[in-house]
């Protein structure tokens, strides 16, 4: 009898721990809500909305995946949640209106863009020191560290430019002139190529990163939309190097290229007024932000489809995975 009773028991611990097992989770910002949206992978369900700062716009993840930093762009902070508690436990001295940030490779160096005063803010997360503050152009707002972490790039959405921050001096070194309105910028995996986005411009220019000259300018034209409405945002690049995704804004689209070619293989319709994207940890698919339509698209990456869309909050603008 003892024996017939131990088996019931060992199958409910083993199912008790498996069911323990976190699945991979999406974190979306609601810049009208004041919220964060955490989504189930599995299930593609929203599993839970947290209360965070005014206005939250760009997120990161901590390297360890511990850490989540938020924009509260009106609460003038980078807010810093455990995501192991899902809590605030730090508010960083951000500088004015953070709109968009980039962590250093070294996990500590937070270079942070306040677009109302012309600046980037670099901020240690573990000393929560203000290490420097750069002058940069009107509106600044895209940002990004390379991967070898030697250079920071901002955009400035005024002044149309990247500028490019030395990371050991702190130091505005060159700047490249882009199209209208930078908005975003992305590293190749190699680091040797930048992707800007030109929102009023309606292109993507591909820099080379070791002389910073424009290298090719890509443009985009979508049948039954007006030109004016095709506003290139966010950016993602493929880690394999085949594709980069590129969020069209008001068009409702996102463009496929070809990252090698630079040739448009196909528009993907998506939610109204798409943001921003990210992968999910697996690289299969691809979760866009769209802004007006308070939803997620989510995209298939090998069969280049939008296979479903979740609602989550007002105006979803930034989108960060975890395993």
């Amino acid at each position: 009898m003892k024996y017939v009773k131990l088996i019931p028991t060992l199958l409910v611990s083993a199912l008790a721990v498996a069911g323990t097992t976190q699945a991979a989770t999406a974190y979306i910002s609601n810049e009208k809500d004041d919220t964060l949206s955490v989504l189930d992978l599995d299930t593609w369900k929203v599993t839970e909305t947290i209360d965070v700062g005014e206005r939250p716009r760009g997120i990161a993840l901590s390297k360890d995946g511990s850490k989540l930093y938020i924009c509260a762009s009106d609460s003038d902070t980078v807010q810093v949640m455990d995501l192991a508690t899902r809590k605030i436990i730090a508010n960083l001295p951000s500088g004015a209106d953070p709109e968009q940030f980039s962590l250093h490779p070294d996990n500590r160096k937070l270079y942070i863009s306040n677009e109302d005063d012309a600046l980037v803010t670099v901020v240690d997360t573990e000393s929560h020191e203000v290490l420097a503050q750069i002058e940069v152009g009107v509106e600044p707002e895209g940002m990004a560290v390379s991967p070898d972490g030697r250079w920071v790039v901002n955009t400035s959405e005024t002044t149309n430019m990247l500028h490019w921050i030395d990371t050991q001096t702190h130091e505005l070194v060159d700047n490249t002139l882009v199209d209208q309105r930078p908005r975003h910028v992305e590293f190749r995996e190699d680091g040797k190529l930048l992707w800007a986005s030109a929102e009023i411009g309606g292109t993507v220019s591909v820099v080379d990163v070791e002389t910073r000259k424009i290298i090719k300018k890509l443009s985009f034209e979508i049948k039954g939309i007006h030109p004016d409405k095709i506003q290139p945002v966010g950016i993602k690049l493929s880690a394999d190097g085949r594709y980069a995704f590129v969020a069209l804004g008001p068009a409702n689209h996102v463009a496929v290229v070809d990252a090698k070619t630079y040739e448009v293989l196909d528009y993907l319709l998506v939610g109204r007024r798409v943001w921003h994207m990210e992968f999910t940890p697996d690289r299969q698919y691809l979760l866009t932000t769209n802004g007006i339509s308070g939803d997620v698209s989510v995209i298939d990456v090998a069969d280049l489809k939008v296979t479903r869309s979740i609602k989550v909050g007002r105006y979803p603008w930034g989108v960060v995975t975890t395993p």
